[in-house]
């Protein structure tokens, strides 16, 4: 016998499989306090020890960098996996998309270098003290200083150090991969290689994230840093896969329009397939071939 058709009720109106699937059960409170608990004890640990080694080891404090970012992934029950290998030339520019605060814990866990900011970042308590023991570069949207901390990130790649870069210069919900904007590549030329890279957060509630579970992880617009991070510790099972493009050089590129908008492609490319949750390998920027 022939059922009654189903009634499909959207939990979240418009949302893609928000009609077929329920709502993901929150965690409980405990488990929010217990893991805001030790993420700041864990922090008041962790800056005395990264102040003394930024003094004495610029090496050993960004390594320690990594260990705390690692920790505080693992404080509040978000698991990194990596496909492909990190560039481990000195002068690395990682040029990766951008969606949440989360971003920062994910690629600070899993690389070796120094993130660019905006200059609020560094006015905010507890994160703002982090962000500049972890020698981050923080950008004004005043163009008086961009020529400034232009030349503090070249001098930065020039002595060595490796940088991360949105060049979307902005978080967004996390179903897209916003345009690059050329001018935040300027210092390319000054690296002696860049690495694209694609981050997603493909799991949640130990469950292949869908489309409607995307803006659960993204922190943009006005939304309150306090309060998302509230949500994110009550959850469990979250996932970010990070892609770790094929690195390239870019003086191969005529321009620096034409980096960018190679970066872009491969960056977005590899967003969308892992938001499909398919099997990923790292992809290759494409060259242009110079006419003639």
């Amino acid at each position: 016998m022939r059922g009654s058709p189903l009634n499909f009720q959207p939990w979240i109106p418009g949302a893609a499989w928000g009609d077929v699937m329920e709502p993901r059960p929150h965690g409980g409170r405990f488990r929010a306090v217990r893991r805001i608990t030790t993420a700041l004890l864990w922090t008041l640990i962790a800056v005395p020890i990264q102040m003394v080694l930024i003094r004495v080891s610029t090496r050993a404090a960004m390594s320690f960098a990594r260990t705390y970012h690692s920790g505080l992934c693992r404080v509040i029950g978000l698991k990194i996996q990596v496909v492909g290998q990190p560039c481990t030339a000195p002068s690395v520019l990682y040029v990766s998309n951008h969606s949440s605060w989360l971003d920062i814990l994910v690629l600070g866990a899993v690389l070796q270098a120094s993130f660019v900011s905006k200059a609020e970042v560094g006015q905010w308590p507890v994160a703002g003290t982090v962000a500049r023991l972890g020698r981050t570069i923080f950008v004004s949207r005043k163009r008086n200083g961009t020529g400034k901390e232009a030349r503090e990130i070249q001098d930065r790649l020039a002595g060595g150090d490796s940088i991360i870069l949105f060049p979307e210069g902005t978080s967004n919900d996390g179903t897209r991969v916003l345009p690059f904007r050329s001018s935040f590549l300027t210092v390319a030329q000054d690296a002696k290689q860049l690495q694209p890279i694609s981050l997603v957060y493909d799991r949640l509630g130990g469950l292949p994230a869908c489309r409607r579970d995307r803006p659960f992880f993204a922190w943009y617009g006005d939304m309150d840093l306090a309060t998302h991070f509230w949500r994110i510790a009550r959850r469990s099972g979250a996932r970010a896969t990070v892609l770790l493009h094929e690195p390239a050089d870019p003086a191969a590129f005529a321009d620096r329009k034409a980096l960018t908008a190679a970066v872009s492609d491969v960056v977005a490319d590899g967003a969308a397939l892992l938001r499909q949750n398919r099997a990923v390998v790292p992809l290759r920027l494409r060259v242009p071939t110079p006419r003639g």
